[in-house]
């Protein structure tokens, strides 16, 4: 479960700047060749949600996360969200996008503590 980049992300529509910064980077870090996974927690955690991300776009230069989150995964990249944060914020795990995982605060804590790198951005 451990990658070379790490990116936390609390940020939901209200900080639409810090979900395409996350995405952005996590996607320009695979194209580099690195392991990426993107951690959601708090209110990102309805970025997980079918459509909800679809609203999201600062403009450019920067894509729309409903173009960049699907280039972001079929790339590699890993979206891992957590199940106490979805369930506090009313997320159920049916309306969750095909590829993300749902995790646990233990699976948290081992992400944070075996990343090579972290980028937090909340």
């Amino acid at each position: 479960m451990s990658a070379d980049l790490l990116i936390t992300l609390t940020a939901h529509e209200r900080d639409a700047n810090n979900v395409t910064i996350a995405f952005t980077i996590g996607t320009k870090a695979l194209e580099k060749g690195h392991s990426v996974q993107i951690l959601l927690l708090s209110d990102a955690v309805h970025l997980a949600a079918k459509g909800y991300a679809d609203k999201i776009d600062i403009g450019p230069p920067f894509q729309p996360i409903k173009e960049i989150l699907p280039t972001f995964l079929q790339s590699g990249g890993k979206i891992k969200v957590c199940s106490a944060c979805m369930e506090h914020n009313g997320v159920k795990r049916e309306d969750v996008i095909d590829g993300v995982e749902v995790i646990t605060a233990d699976d948290v804590v081992d992400m944070i503590m075996n990343a090579t790198k972290t980028l937090q951005l909340n």
